[in-house]
């Protein structure tokens, strides 16, 4: 059985022989980890079982030290945030489509690396990712507080915004699908430590639709759909299980019953994520690290659940910390390199 079929299974419902994991990491980690395995690509050495395709968000462009452009002209300042950074200026000045910029859709460097990655790794459960792909994006373009008063002064504009962003996606959806991959990854953070940044009522009348839309598309084509989320938003499961959810990430336990939602959705979503980044990783000892990453694991056994961080790994984990939940992962039973 490859990575690829295992995943398929936790995905359907079904019991694996092992619980799979697929680690992210911010840059600083990344480095100190490509400096200790003496390698650039580290899907292998931390025997990663999603393989994940494309160029998220479409950043392609560093217009100067720590300021990079992505395809939607939105400046990122990156000086504190070396990751994604904060925009510099809201693009959509006034609550109007008019002369609002969309680029290619099937602009040649989001699908540059799909076969090349799959022809490495034949054996992962293959993903496209798209980042910011539906509030985000609004509110990258518009500016967060300025969408968030949309939503209740200029309603007709977001709509046209949010139908124009998902149409976008659909493109880039239609594409990605002409190759041999297994599902497409939205990210779009709704939550915040308490509740969603908008309130389920405007979640439902603005992002909800579109949402289904989306899905559909990737499912219709008998393919995955996974999300990234966020925050507090295990109120929505019901509802996005109903568009045609198929896995959830990055299942925060700070904010969620890690353990009783396992149990109540196993079968209907599956769930990537888990392991404390707020608490255990940074502050933890590596026995900390080892026994809350041991009974997810154990949570898992029966299905559902890919195990992982709660989020991409950041610079406050300390490198034992991070090598203890990778060799925890690693050393399962029915494991093997």
């Amino acid at each position: 059985m490859t990575k690829r079929d295992l995943i398929k299974m936790v995905l359907d419902g079904k019991k694996p022989p092992y619980v799979p994991w697929s680690f992210k990491f911010t840059l600083e980690p990344l480095q100190e980890l490509q400096k200790h395995y003496k390698v650039e690509d580290l899907d292998i050495p931390l025997g990663n079982h999603i393989l994940n395709l494309g160029s998220d968000i479409g950043f392609f462009e560093e217009i100067e030290p720590d300021m990079f452009k992505d395809v939607f002209k939105v400046v990122w300042d990156r000086t504190i945030d070396k990751d994604i950074g904060n925009p510099v200026e809201s693009l959509i000045q006034e609550p109007s489509m008019e002369n609002v910029f969309f680029p290619d859709p099937h602009d040649p460097r989001f699908y540059a690396n799909i076969e090349p990655e799959i022809e490495k790794k034949p054996d992962l459960f293959r993903v496209f990712q798209i980042g910011f792909s539906l509030y985000e994006r609004a509110w990258s373009m518009r500016g967060m507080e300025n969408l968030l008063m949309d939503f209740m002064i200029n309603p007709d504009f977001v709509h046209q915004l949010m139908e124009r962003i998902a149409d976008y996606n659909i493109a880039m959806v239609d594409k990605a699908l002409e190759y041999d991959i297994d599902a497409v990854y939205f990210g779009d953070d709704w939550g915040q430590q308490s509740g969603l940044i908008m309130g389920i009522d405007i979640w439902k009348e603005f992002i909800y639709p579109q949402l289904k839309r989306m899905y559909k598309r990737v499912r219709d084509a008998g393919k995955y759909v996974m999300i990234h989320s966020c925050g507090d938003v295990d109120e929505l499961f019901p509802l996005l299980i109903d568009t045609g959810l198929n896995c959830f990430n990055p299942f925060q336990p700070e904010v969620m019953d890690v353990d009783e939602i396992l149990s109540v959705y196993r079968g209907k979503l599956a769930f990537h994520g888990g392991l404390s980044m707020q608490k255990t990783l940074p502050f933890g000892t590596p026995e900390d690290v080892r026994k809350e990453s041991e009974h997810l694991l154990e949570l898992g056994k029966e299905g559902g659940y890919i195990f992982s961080p709660s989020h991409s790994v950041e610079s406050d984990t300390s490198m034992e910390n991070i090598l203890t939940f990778i060799n925890v992962a690693q050393n399962q039973p029915n494991f093997k390199t």
